[in-house]
């Protein structure tokens, strides 16, 4: 059992994930700072002078000036200008990695599986391809 799991770190698979999971994690930090400080900026702007990451809901009843006092307050609330940021930088991240996907694997090359072995025409047993007689019945119409 030992070796089996050395063998599947030593062959990438582990390496191949943890690669993965840390670049997956820095482009998403970097498509939230896009979307954070590049997208919304602009849309709140055309839609008038709105910051979407100070939109907010107060569920206690009382009335606060930003998120932050909100927040200091420790008051509840729906905090509807994240959601929209976060959504925005899901589907950024989602196409992003699906152009991504998808250009690798029409990069990737498939496989072309050579047969190693034949079957007998006699007596259905497996022989190297390369074989003028079968080792098994002795055919030669191999």
């Amino acid at each position: 059992m030992l070796k089996e799991f050395r063998d599947f770190l030593i062959k990438g698979n582990v390496v191949d994930m943890a690669v993965g999971f840390i670049f997956g994690a820095a482009f998403a930090t970097l498509i939230k700072s896009l979307v954070t400080n590049i997208i919304m900026p602009p849309i709140g702007l055309l839609l008038g002078r709105v910051d979407f990451s100070q939109l907010f809901i107060s569920l206690d009843g009382n009335s606060y000036a930003t998120l932050a006092d909100l927040e200091k307050a420790g008051a509840p609330a729906i905090k509807l200008g994240l959601f929209v940021n976060d959504t925005i930088s899901f589907v950024i991240l989602g196409f992003v990695m699906f152009m991504f996907i998808k250009s690798y694997n029409k990069l990737k090359k498939d496989e072309v599986v050579v047969a190693k072995t034949k079957v007998c025409s006699e007596c259905a047993m497996e022989i190297p391809v390369a074989a003028k007689k079968c080792g098994h019945c002795g055919n030669t119409a191999v």
